[in-house]
């Protein structure tokens, strides 16, 4: 087989460490992809979407990296230090698979609700980016239910026509990760099949941080005469190390270094969809979509606690506050802790178990009409949807004890504190979700068209205490939101939209259960008797241009989403413990823009967003580890302070050359500093700007096998992707003796390189 010039340069670049996947499409057959959601299908010249190139586009498929690199302000934060478990942020909202954080997007897979339904958390890892063809992120609608405070994040998987034929993938890089992926497509006429499997064993490139993830997929599809019928399957096994933030010494010290550990979760998950459909008439069409799902989730995390001599008893442990000193005793087994006089205080440490198990199981059905009229295109959709998920969730802390290495052993004692602050959990929580819901196009002349939806929702949360009866509740929300726009077309190939929309979230059971200051939750994991939460609401406003040609594309947005009554974790002053609770308003606003030129075989595409998230409400909130808390650990935030974790600049810039059988490609991505969680009054310095370059490649070796590499991070940047504080002064750093700063940072990973070899069938 002869090579040209430009063949052989590009193989040799692959080879030499500094390349990677530009957007690369496999053979496919030609397949229309419909986003399904409910309300059915959405503008596409509203929606900013990914399609099988762009979420192919790495050394592996990356649906994470694939949604920051090409939508304008979305970033990832790894604030677990997992890119497993990161979290997805966009319009200074965020939705994370980690129990705390502000879910504010809603997420679809194939239609059906992919949030978790007891922390409505997001996990990445039960995602199969390698059957994934198609991802969508549109501005908030209430018809897509809870948690579209910012929007959603719609995803469709292939199925044996768009991903036909037999593809393998395996991939290694520098850390020593590797990972694979098998499936296989069939398609005839009227029926098609997809079968995928994938799975990474990866060491991880900080200190003890493996992770492991199984997942499988299968999909499979009949249309009859006026008729269909779509099922599809998804299971996956996951074991994750997430070790969290380190501070700043020790990472100074030690960039790969972890503060204390261990931090695992092990995940099995379950989920089946039946839909069939009908033909209404020539325009009308019956859907319903079913499910059911599995999740269990089996956590385990060493941490610092602040336990020490009792004030009145040297000889027992108690528990330390900031007001009362060390005067809560610390029991096991309803008999207090002994201490030893001659141990140090400072090994002392616990050991959090979580067990979580979640059954869940709903329906959509809905009505679609689209016609054709002579001033344009007019769409309706009327549905109803049911949810029901009940969860059996058990918490334990034991004794532990802090190794030379900053490891935690567990020691077998299970501990509560007199004043309950500390305790088991045994808990089952039912959660029912009813809702109706309509949308409407409709053009008002042959360049102006409207859009309207609204839903109605009654959502039930039921807490059964099974140890006793402190937790036992009952939650009923009750929302109407409505939504409206307009379109217009300013001539051709570019319109104008101008909106608003109202959505909101409600407290999750996760949430409902730790909402006492007085009896904090362990890192959102532990639930204690609560005052009642309020459900948050979003009003949304937004506007945009947009235009498209042959060679180019822009696009421009503004927006801003007022909210009032936010849920935000709030740090206790016992260490390690928090709390959630309504705190007032904020008002996140901000611009984006993004362009796309291309010609011939090159191509360059930028965007940027500027987004100004601030408090509208001022409020006295516990931090303790913050340095500029008061006495009683406390900050105040006044209105006006801007939110943490929330990067103000975010811009994406890659230039790409793709030919025959190769392409190259180079993207950079900036982000303004943040300031770090826990400092919500803005009395600390922000995280560190920073710019990452990533390089990218393929050849093809021969018909249907191609070598792709990817080199992450170029010039090999220190950076942290989020910050927040730890107690550093009652611990001894080997790696940083005598550290006394508190921030504490995410990580960035350094450099890395990857390179796979595909197959394609």
């Amino acid at each position: 087989m002869a090579f040209d010039q430009d063949r052989w340069t590009t193989l040799g670049i692959v080879i030499g460490i500094t390349v990677c996947t530009a957007p690369m499409a496999l053979a496919q057959a030609d397949a229309t992809i419909v986003v399904t959601a409910p309300g059915g299908a959405f503008d596409v010249d509203e929606a900013q979407s990914l399609d099988l190139t762009e979420i192919d586009a790495s050394a592996r498929p990356d649906l994470g990296r694939a949604l920051e690199r090409s939508i304008p302000g979305l970033t990832l934060g790894e604030a677990s230090g997992n890119a497993w478990q990161a979290s997805i942020g966009w319009r200074g909202f965020s939705v994370s698979a980690i129990q705390g954080a502000e879910q504010g997007l809603a997420v679809y897979l194939d239609g059906v609700r992919f949030n978790q339904p007891f922390g409505d958390v997001l996990l990445l890892d039960l995602v199969p980016d390698a059957a994934l063809v198609s991802a969508q992120v549109n501005e908030a609608n209430p018809v897509l239910g809870r948690n579209a405070l910012a929007g959603s994040l719609l995803l469709q998987t292939g199925d044996g026509t768009s991903l036909a034929g037999s593809r393998a993938i395996f991939d290694i890089d520098t850390t020593g990760s590797k990972g694979g992926m098998l499936s296989l497509g069939l398609a005839n006429e009227t029926s098609d099949l997809l079968l995928l499997g994938d799975w990474r064993d990866e060491p991880g490139w900080r200190v003890a941080s493996p992770s492991r993830l199984y997942r499988g997929f299968a999909k499979g599809r009949h249309n009859g005469d006026g008729w269909g019928l779509e099922i599809s399957a998804l299971v996956a096994s996951t074991s994750l190390t997430g070790n969290g933030v380190s501070p700043v010494e020790l990472l100074a010290a030690d960039w790969s270094a972890v503060f204390t550990r261990p931090d695992t979760t092990d995940t099995r998950f379950g989920r089946l969809v039946v839909a069939p459909s009908i033909e209404l008439g020539e325009t009308g069409r019956l859907e319903l979509r079913g499910h059911y799902q599995h999740l269990s989730r089996r956590s385990a995390n060493g941490d610092l606690a602040d336990f020490s001599a009792c004030d009145r008893d040297p000889g027992v442990f108690c528990v330390g506050s900031a007001d009362d000193g060390y005067t809560d005793p610390l029991l096991s087994g309803g008999l207090p802790v002994a201490r030893d006089p001659d141990s140090d205080a400072e090994d002392a440490a616990v050991f959090n178990r979580g067990d979580e198990r979640t059954n869940a199981h709903g329906a959509t059905l809905q009505w679609l009409d689209e016609s054709d009229t002579s001033i344009g295109k007019r769409r309706f959709a009327l549905g109803a949807s049911w949810e029901h998920a009940a969860t059996r969730f058990g918490a334990t802390s034991e004794l532990g004890e802090l190794e030379d290495d900053r490891s935690v052993e567990a020691l077998g004692l299970l501990l509560q504190s007199a004043s309950g602050s500390i305790t088991s959990v045994d808990l089952e929580t039912r959660l029912t979700d009813v809702a109706v819901f309509v949308s409407a196009e409709v053009p008002l002349t042959s360049r102006l068209s409207l859009e309207a939806g609204a839903r109605y929702s009654h959502n039930r949360v039921v807490l059964d205490d099974r140890i006793g009866t402190a937790l036992d509740g009952s939650h009923q929300f009750d929302t109407f939101n409505p939504s409206l726009e307009f379109d217009y077309a300013l001539g051709r190939g570019i319109h104008a939209t101008a909106g608003f929309s109202r959505t909101n979230r409600n407290p999750t059971p996760a949430e409902l259960s730790c909402a006492d200051p007085e009896a904090p939750c362990t890192l959102a994991n532990f639930f204690i008797a609560d005052p009642p939460l309020e459900h948050v609401t979003a009003s949304n406003w937004h506007g945009g241009i947009a235009g498209s040609g042959s060679t180019f594309d822009w696009r421009v947005n503004a927006w801003r989403a007022d909210t009032n009554r936010d849920i935000r974790m709030t740090a206790s002053e016992i260490r390690g413990r928090a709390y959630f609770a309504n705190l007032g308003k904020t008002r996140r606003q901000g611009v984006e823009t993004s362009v796309d030129w291309r010609r011939g075989s090159f191509r360059v595409s930028a965007n940027y967003a500027f987004t100004d998230a601030r408090f509208r409400t001022g409020y006295t909130m516990s931090s303790p580890q913050n340095p500029a808390a008061d006495a009683d650990g406390s900050i105040t935030v006044e209105r006006g302070d801007q939110l943490p974790a929330v990067p103000r600049h975010a811009a994406t810039v890659r230039l790409a050359r793709e030919g025959a059988d190769w392409a190259l490609g180079l993207t950079m991505r900036a982000r303004a500093g943040q300031f770090l969680a826990g400092d919500d009054g803005n009395a600390n310095p922000r995280t560190s700007a920073y710019s990452v370059f990533d390089l990218d490649g393929k050849v093809g070796l021969a018909r249907g096998v191609e070598l792709v590499a990817q080199l992450r991070n170029v010039f090999d940047r220190h950076y942290a992707t989020f910050g927040t504080f730890s107690e550093v002064d009652d611990i001894d750093l080997a790696e940083a003796p005598g550290a006394t700063n508190p921030r504490a940072l995410a990580p960035g990973a350094p450099r890395r390189l990857t390179v796979s070899l595909r197959a394609q069938f």
